[in-house]
């Protein structure tokens, strides 16, 4: 047997010890992890623990795993949402096939899991729009899937929204850029696989009954096209536009969760032609500026979030000391003072249930909630109280992973 790993290698040391003579099949359940907002595969997929990390392995045909390993490891180095490659195992004795070793990435579910459970129940549309966002965003990068459908799919909240990740690459073909035929022909077989999907999980009473299956998936064509208009048209407009015309544009663009590459202003006596190089890769401008103040790691819309609280913050202790706070300082403050202490006050038995992050953001969400009830501001503390008794619990267990009780500080 032959092991190949992404660097750096040593992450990956503990799995060598697994049985990999044996089919995946077969493996002992002691030496598994169960997971129940995984997806449904075609293959044999098992998730292992190994050195504070989840693993997932996926039985699969060696060609098929050599070439699903070099794109998911390209597609990560570029920033793309998709789910992280580790390694795979080939040359297996008794002709067994390849397994490829993906992370598992955390606090993700499928779309079967989120319709199935109440607290995180979600409509359909919801998910198409991130779905849709999903397949504009890859074939921007010259991505044709070949496969793009909800159970290939992962999903994540963020900050109330959801972020989508590909978790199957199989059949993705990588082109420099990917013509208008590659790209119809992706949105067609999107759009059957989604209208099934949807089908299943109104035959298994997952769907509510005013929801057509078939209307849903039709309509996904219509917001495919209109996104990818809103982020590749070129725009004309008078010279005396060009400032404010340049930036509404850019600030449609940053809004719709897509960073802002070159931008080529050609001007002529027509007027002037604004050309939008759209990036690809997830936003990351508020992730970097809050990493940048407190060191968390979150996803995109949280991280919006956090910032906005950290605003709030600062203006508070301004008002409150009389003087100007700096925003490093405010930064800093609000870690300690405000986000720490909610992170920290989650009863052991809910953590994992949400992303630390989530949770501060849903107790946000929670305080106006209780504030507008009670016509008067409740108080963080209070609205703390009252999410971890009567909402988290309500929020269905997943596999806890490793960096949970880590971020608690």
């Amino acid at each position: 047997m032959r092991y190949l790993f992404r660097p750096p290698a040593v992450d990956a040391a503990g799995l060598l010890s697994l049985p990999w003579h044996q089919p995946l099949a077969e493996w002992d359940a002691s030496l598994l992890l169960e997971v129940p907002q995984r997806g449904i595969s075609r293959h044999v997929v098992r998730f292992v623990a190994s050195d504070g990390q989840v693993y997932a392995l996926k039985e699969i045909a060696e060609p098929l795993a050599r070439h699903e390993y070099a794109l998911l490891g390209a597609f990560e180095e570029e920033g793309l949402p998709a789910v992280s490659v580790v390694g795979i195992c080939v040359d297996r004795p008794h002709e067994l096939d390849a397994v490829l070793v993906t992370r598992y990435l955390e606090y993700s579910m499928s779309y079967r899991y989120l319709f199935s459970s109440p607290r995180l129940g979600q409509s359909a549309d919801r998910l198409i729009d991130t779905l849709v966002e999903l397949l504009v965003r890859l074939h921007l990068a010259g991505v044709y899937w070949g496969d793009c459908s909800l159970s290939n799919t992962l999903f994540r909240l963020d900050a109330g929204a959801f972020a989508a990740y590909l978790v199957d690459a199989e059949t993705v073909e990588r082109h420099p850029t990917i013509s208008a035929g590659k790209r119809a022909y992706d949105v067609e077989l999107a759009q059957e696989r989604v209208g099934a999907e949807l089908l299943d999980l109104r035959s298994g009473g997952l769907l509510p009954g005013d929801i057509d299956p078939i209307e849903v998936a039709d309509g996904l064509v219509g917001r495919y096209e209109a996104l990818w208009d809103e982020v590749t048209r070129e725009e004309v407009f008078r010279p005396d536009e060009q400032r404010y015309r340049v930036a509404e544009r850019l600030q449609r663009l940053n809004d719709l969760g897509f960073d802002v590459g070159e931008v080529e202003l050609v001007t002529s006596s027509d007027g002037a032609r604004l050309r939008v190089e759209t990036r690809v890769a997830e936003a990351g401008h508020h992730r970097r500026e809050l990493f940048r103040l407190t060191g968390l790691e979150v996803q995109e819309n949280q991280a919006r979030r956090l910032l906005n609280d950290i605003r709030s913050y600062r203006a508070y202790l301004e008002q409150r000391e009389g003087r100007p706070v700096r925003e490093s300082v405010a930064g800093h403050r609000w870690l300690t003072e405000v986000y720490q202490p909610v992170v920290d006050a989650i009863p052991p038995h809910l953590v994992g249930r949400l992303a630390p992050a989530e949770v501060f953001h849903e107790v946000l969400e929670h305080r106006w909630f209780l504030s507008e009830r009670a016509g008067r501001d409740v108080g963080t503390k209070a609205a703390v109280r009252s999410y971890f008794e009567t909402v988290l619990p309500a929020t269905p267990e997943q596999v806890t992973p490793p960096s949970a009780v880590a971020e608690r500080g």
